[in-house]
C-alpha cells in the first residue's frame, strides 16, 4: 500500500471519531477554574521571589525562572483553550479569560484566535500555507528562489532565530500590531491588550524599576516562549508528518498524521497543559486540555498512533523542506540528491 492510499485508509478506519471524542467536549467548570488558579498564582508568586532573589544572587533567579517560565507556558494553554472555545461552556467565560490570559502572555485575545482557527482549518495543506503556522516551504519551491530569498528563509529557519530571537520578536514586538487585513473585532483586540500592557507597566516600572523588571521576566519570556515555538514546531514538523494538495487534503488524516503525539516525562506532560496530544486536540479542539490525556487512554483508535519521543524529536531540528516526492521532511543536505535530478534542479 502506497503512502496516498495509506492516508485514505486512515480516514476509512476512523469513521467513529466524532462519537469517540463528544463525551469530552464539555469542559468541568470546577477543574477550569483550578487550572487558573493553580497556574496564575504560582507565576506570580514566583516572579516576586525572583525579584527578591535578586538580593541574593542573580543564578538563584534564573534557576527560579525555569519554573515560572512553565507557568507561564500553562496560562497559555489556557488562553489557547479559550480561544477554541473549549475552557469553559460561556462564550463571554472564554472571552474574559482569554483577554487576561492574553495580556499576562502578551498575546491579543481575538487576534490570535483568528489566526489559530485558520491553522487549524489548513494544517498540513499544502494550498493553504501562511497563517498561523511556521513557515514551510517545498523543495522545488526553495530551488525555484533568487538567492536572496533562499538566504532569507535560511535565516528565519535557523534553530537561534526560530527559537530564541523570534519568539520574542513574534510576542513582544508582531502581536502589538494588526495585519493590513484584520478585521474590526481584532483591531480592537490588538488595542486592548496593548492598553491593558501599558496600564499594567505603568503601575509596575515606578515600584520595582526598569533594570529589575529585565532581569527578572524576559528570562522567563525568554524560556517560555521557545518552549512554546518548539513545541509547535514539532507538532507539525516531525518524522512520518502529513502534507498534501487540497484537492487530496482530508481533515482527519491531516489530524491524526500531520499532528504529533508528543510524548513527554509527567512533569512537562502537566506544565504544557496536555498538549503533546495534539493529533487529538486536531481532531477536536473543543476538548479542554484536562481531558486530552483520557480521551487518548480510552479509545484505541488514537493509541494507534506513533509516539514522537523527546529524543525522537531533535531529529526534527534538521528539517527545513517539504519533499512532494518523497513525502518527507527533509534539510538542506537533501538538495544535494535532486540537484543530481536536472528536472528539479532547474527549478
Amino acid at each position: 500500500m502506497n503512502q496516498k492510499s495509506n492516508d485514505r485508509q486512515i480516514k476509512q478506519d476512523r469513521s467513529g471519531w466524532k462519537e469517540a471524542v463528544a463525551k469530552y467536549q464539555i469542559p468541568d467548570l470546577k477543574r477550569s477554574y483550578w487550572q487558573i488558579i493553580n497556574s496564575t498564582i504560582p507565576y506570580f508568586v514566583l516572579l516576586y521571589l525572583m525579584v527578591r532573589s535578586l538580593e541574593v544572587s542573580y543564578w538563584l533567579t534564573l534557576a527560579l525562572a525555569f519554573p515560572a517560565a512553565g507557568f507561564l507556558a500553562r496560562i497559555f494553554i489556557i488562553f489557547h483553550d479559550c480561544g477554541h472555545g473549549s475552557f469553559f461552556k460561556s462564550r463571554k467565560a472564554n472571552a474574559f479569560w482569554g483577554f487576561i490570559t492574553g495580556v499576562i502572555t502578551f498575546t491579543p485575545y481575538d487576534y490570535w484566535k483568528r489566526d489559530h482557527a485558520i491553522h487549524h482549518a489548513t494544517a498540513a495543506d499544502l494550498d493553504r500555507r501562511g497563517i498561523g503556522d511556521v513557515k514551510t516551504i517545498t523543495v522545488d519551491e526553495y530551488l525555484a528562489l533568487p538567492p536572496l530569498k533562499r538566504l532569507g528563509y535560511r535565516i528565519m529557519r535557523n534553530p537561534v532565530v526560530m527559537f530564541l530571537i523570534g519568539p520574542l520578536l513574534v510576542f513582544l514586538v508582531v502581536h502589538r500590531f494588526a495585519r493590513r487585513d484584520s478585521g474590526r473585532e481584532e483591531r480592537l483586540s490588538v488595542l486592548w491588550t496593548n492598553l491593558a500592557l501599558l496600564a499594567l507597566y505603568a503601575v509596575v516600572l515606578p515600584v520595582i524599576g526598569v533594570k529589575t523588571y529585565i532581569m527578572v521576566h524576559i528570562p522567563v519570556l525568554l524560556i517560555a516562549y521557545s518552549v512554546g515555538v518548539w513545541l509547535f514546531y514539532v507538532q507539525h514538523q516531525f518524522e512520518g508528518t502529513y502534507w498534501e494538495h487540497h484537492e487530496d487534503w482530508d481533515y482527519v488524516t491531516a489530524a491524526l498524521k500531520g499532528s504529533s503525539f508528543y510524548k513527554l516525562p509527567k512533569v512537562l506532560q502537566w506544565f504544557t497543559g496536555n498538549i503533546g496530544y495534539h493529533h487529538i486536540h486536531h481532531l477536536s479542539p473543543r476538548i479542554p486540555n484536562y481531558y486530552l490525556e483520557q480521551c487518548h487512554n480510552e479509545n484505541p483508535m488514537f493509541q494507534e498512533i506513533e509516539p514522537v519521543t523527546i529524543r525522537g524529536s531533535l531529529k526534527s531540528l534538521k528539517f527545513r523542506l517539504w519533499d512532494e516526492k518523497e513525502r518527507a521532511m527533509v534539510g538542506y543536505d537533501h538538495l544535494r540528491t535532486v540537484a543530481q535530478q536536472p528536472e528539479r534542479s532547474m527549478g
